[in-house]
């Protein structure tokens, strides 16, 4: 251990595998914990189709594509000097719908699930009712009593702060200062309140909490502890099964699911390693990928300590491009629920996530942020260390895109042409 927190000081790449890892799920969480949340969503489908209309084409439900990128494998063998085995498929969270990134699973979900209450508990909303009411006007006014809050890096923030305005509620998002000035300019077009911070996502995230307990009517939604985001996320399980199935692919013991998430605080990768593992068992690895600068769950697992330790504490900065994970300490309650569930986790260097964000852009003709790129490092990872894994040859690799839809234009070319 202390070898490995020595690289990691002095920021040096590295893959560590879990030895915790026994994938026994919480009795906390079950199966139809999860199903509730997907009936939740579809409930509110008529309503996301009538209010957003680029949702019209998959009726008002939020999904993302997932892609076979062979051309992309060819790159990554290349810049790896390794032959990769398997099958690579990009899970394209990156155009989700209303907010372009993986926040637009959980952030969506909590608000969703949080105006759904409201209006039940003032006896303007049943189950049995068609959703699309909640777009008129009655309801509007009754959530402006209401306020909603969010800490955010960036992309939870817009799609908490979107979907908030959007039903009439009085959102503000404490962003840190990793968050990009187009992600504060889109939310305040969009009716959010931002507040700036000039430190990182902890002094957001501890100011927004105590911003909501002196707010009457207000819901903080927390990234480090909230259950109703986890379980938003770990609805996507249930739904890549069904997208791999339409495209023959089966898991089983013959044909391994190897899933590589980019993460933060870890609640989005979390939340979908624990719905993969209760679905597929034993045949789900799942593998959380870092910045260099802000390991904060790969420390948390490698030392035990999870939440209780930082990034910090092992004299990194945090500092990273990649704005939604820099993080300096991991979620509480994914390190309570997932601890035991993720397989490994790896950590690599800022420029090689440009290195990757290009690639896929001039193979593929795929633009994603370069956080979400993060994941496309794991495979070679895999390749070199974990050679006797059963029927690794005929894994179906799953490299999970954060997100990206949303970056301006002028963003993009930044990106491509400077780094």
């Amino acid at each position: 251990m202390n070898s490995l927190i020595n690289k990691m000081q002095n920021k040096e790449e590295v893959f560590y595998i879990n030895h915790k890892m026994d994938n026994k799920l919480s009795d906390e969480i079950t199966k139809d914990h999860i199903e509730d949340a997907a009936k939740r969503l579809l409930r509110f489908s008529p309503y996301i189709k009538e209010a957003f209309k680029e949702t019209t084409h998959t009726n008002g439900i939020i999904e993302s594509p997932l892609k076979e990128i062979p051309n992309m494998k060819k790159r990554i063998e290349e810049y790896t000097s390794s032959n990769l085995n398997g099958r690579f498929l990009l899970k394209c969270d990156d155009s989700l719908p209303i907010s372009g990134s993986i926040k637009a699973r959980g952030g969506i979900y909590e608000v969703l699930f949080i105006a759904e209450k409201i209006a039940m508990e003032n006896g303007m909303l049943k189950f049995e009712d068609d959703y699309s009411i909640l777009n008129e006007e009655k309801f509007k006014k009754l959530f402006s009593n209401y306020s909603i809050g969010v800490a955010s890096t960036g992309n939870l923030g817009l799609s908490i702060g979107i979907m908030s305005a959007k039903l009439g509620f009085n959102v503000t998002v404490h962003m840190s200062n990793d968050a990009k000035k187009w992600k504060k300019d889109l939310l305040r077009e969009k009716g959010a309140n931002v507040i700036e911070y000039d430190g990182d996502f902890q002094v957001a995230i501890e100011n927004g909490r105590k911003h909501c307990l002196n707010t009457v009517n207000s819901h903080f939604i927390d990234d480090e502890d909230s259950l109703t985001l986890f379980l938003g996320y770990a609805v996507a399980a249930e739904r890549l099964k069904l997208q791999l199935e339409n495209m023959n692919i089966f898991i089983n013991d013959e044909n391994p699911l190897m899933v590589y998430l980019p993460c933060g605080v870890g609640g989005g990768p979390g939340g979908i390693t624990y719905g993969l593992k209760q679905i597929f068992k034993e045949n789900a690895h799942c593998f959380f990928a870092e910045p260099v600068e802000a390991p904060s769950m790969l420390l948390g697992i490698l030392t035990g300590l999870y939440d209780k330790i930082s990034v910090y504490d092992i004299g990194l900065s945090c500092r990273t491009l990649a704005d939604g994970l820099a993080v300096g300490r991991c979620s509480k309650l994914v390190s309570k629920f997932c601890g035991n569930l993720i397989d490994g986790a790896f950590t690599l260097q800022d420029k090689r996530l440009f290195d990757y964000m290009k690639m896929l852009y001039e193979s593929e003709g795929i633009f994603i942020e370069p956080s979400a790129t993060a994941g496309f490092h794991g495979a070679y990872y895999l390749n070199k260390n974990l050679k006797d894994v059963k029927n690794i040859e005929n894994a179906i690799h799953v490299f999970w895109s954060t997100g990206g839809q949303m970056v301006p234009l002028e963003e993009r070319q930044k990106y491509l042409n400077n780094y």
